[in-house]
């Protein structure tokens, strides 16, 4: 499964003839900082929200859809966890059995 993340800009440094991709960004993902590429959307400033998809930003969003974003991949999040905690529960049970 692919997934792009939203994440926001706190730093964007220009391109330079060295740099083949573009410009690059340092951007934040609840928490978490990563290097990623602008090439895609030059476009992107520092404070933006961006939708990342390996280690390139490939869209500009507002906050308000990068903020319901984030909702559904934490609720996809716990839904996953549970039922992994479901099935965990379901093999104990029938390793116990036998």
């Amino acid at each position: 499964m692919c997934l792009a993340v939203p994440g926001k800009i706190l730093e964007v440094r220009s391109s330079g003839e060295e740099q083949v991709v573009g410009s690059l960004a340092t951007v934040d993902f609840q928490g978490s900082r990563i290097e990623v590429s602008l090439a895609f959307t030059p476009e992107a400033k520092q404070g933006d929200w961006v939708l990342v998809h390996a280690g390139f930003a490939i869209n500009v969003l507002d906050e308000e859809e990068a903020m319901e974003t984030w909702k559904y991949l934490r609720e996809a999040d716990v839904a996953q966890l549970e039922a992994g905690a479901e099935e965990d529960a379901a093999a104990n049970r029938a390793s116990q059995a036998d």
